[in-house]
């Protein structure tokens, strides 16, 4: 214990000196909890800008036009007079979408001429394109259906055998879990785990790898008296202590302040961060033990970590995609804390249903006993070389 406590003395001198790992391991995550909670902070994107093009101007063209501005995603900012300067706005980036309302398109309507009203949106971003759609696809409803209802009214049925004809299934929706349809919590508690996952991936390797490249790694393993598990628990017990700080510092950022919803026990949430922090930087020595190169095994991390944000099936869902990548998804870490996080934080069931992924975290975490031979090798015999 003495050893261990003085190898991580010696790690903390190197915190001290090193502002590499403050930057990593502190400000860097902290600075990205707030930034992409405050990027989707209202929920849902609000007020997305959106044209008209109205050949008609008339009393139902405007009524329309009035419609689509008070939807909630969409802002109509601009009339203009012709389809090309509409679609020159949107090549611009100057609006999502726009309606195009035809001449004479309320005689027509008086007229049983069926007119046509046509919206172009852009699918560039595709959550944008997405809402604009949906609010310029339910005002075209709510405008036919509106004429309906004028008509069947002028020809004597009652209200309830117009909604019959113009609505006859009511459709009744329950959004589980996250009925707000809140986009914060969809993906800012993934893609921040994540973005912090990347960082412990790179400062593990890293921490290693400069033992070596800074000719200090004879004294490190002296210090743990040529015990090299000694001296890599000694080493990372720090690490350990300041990460888990930020983790839970999150965990009580998004649950305790930002109030997400979890269905889920205080203590689910904490072991699940504390085994997912545990299984990276099992990882990030991994792949120093893989390849006893600081340069070599930061990029694999680098390169294990982007592909993270793919694999742990957030924005796009793991079951979508091909079956090579479903079974390639297993091996990132992240992907068996986000389904634990999914079946027992924010569904509330119980452990055993997550067993499986838990026990995917405890073999993470178990991986450098394999390279540990490799470790102490590169640390005793191996020169830098850049």
């Amino acid at each position: 214990m003495r050893r261990i406590l003085r190898i991580a003395s010696r790690e903390c001198g190197f915190f001290i000196k090193n502002p590499i790992y403050l930057w990593c391991m502190v400000i860097f995550p902290i600075a990205l909890l707030f930034l992409f909670t405050s990027i989707m902070g209202s929920g849902q994107p609000v007020e997305m800008p959106v044209g008209v093009v109205d050949f008609d101007n008339s009393t139902m063209s405007r009524s329309l036009i009035r419609r689509l501005d008070s939807f909630e995603s969409s802002k109509v900012v601009a009339h203009y007079p012709s389809i090309n300067e509409a679609r020159n706005a949107i090549q611009r980036n100057k609006i999502f979408g726009y309606l195009v309302i035809p001449a004479n398109m309320s005689s027509d309507l008086t007229s049983a001429r069926h007119p046509k009203i046509s919206f172009y949106y852009s699918y560039t971003s595709l959550m944008a394109g997405t809402l604009v759609y949906r609010d310029m696809k339910t005002l075209a409803k709510l405008g036919s259906a509106a004429v309906g209802n004028a008509k069947m009214t002028a020809q004597g049925l009652t209200p309830t055998q117009t909604q019959t004809f113009l609505q006859p299934i009511v459709i009744d929706t329950h959004p589980l879990v996250n009925p707000w349809i809140d986009y914060n919590m969809y993906l800012s508690n993934m893609l921040i785990p994540t973005a912090f996952m990347l960082f412990v991936f790179l400062i593990s390797a890293y921490a290693v790898g400069t033992e070596i490249k800074f000719g200090s790694s004879r004294e490190w393993m002296e210090m743990a008296g040529g015990n090299i598990y000694i001296a890599l628990i000694g080493k990372f017990l720090p690490h350990m202590i300041v990460s888990l700080c930020i983790w839970l510092g999150f965990d009580y950022y998004i649950f305790g302040v930002l109030h997400f919803n979890h269905l889920g026990s205080v203590w689910m949430i904490i072991a699940n961060t504390v085994l997912t922090l545990m299984a990276s930087m099992a990882f990030g020595i991994f792949a120093f033990g893989l390849i006893p190169s600081l340069r070599l095994s930061m990029s694999v991390c680098s390169l294990w970590g982007v592909l993270s944000f793919t694999t742990v099936g957030t924005a796009f869902p793991l079951s979508a995609m091909d079956t090579p990548i479903q079974a390639l998804a297993l091996l990132f870490p992240i992907r068996h804390y986000y389904m634990i996080y999914q079946i027992c934080v924010l569904n509330g069931f119980p452990w055993t249903d997550a067993l499986l992924h838990f026990g995917a975290l405890a073999l993470f975490i178990l991986l450098p006993l394999f390279f540990v031979g490799n470790i102490r090798k590169a640390l005793l015999e191996y020169e830098y070389m850049p």
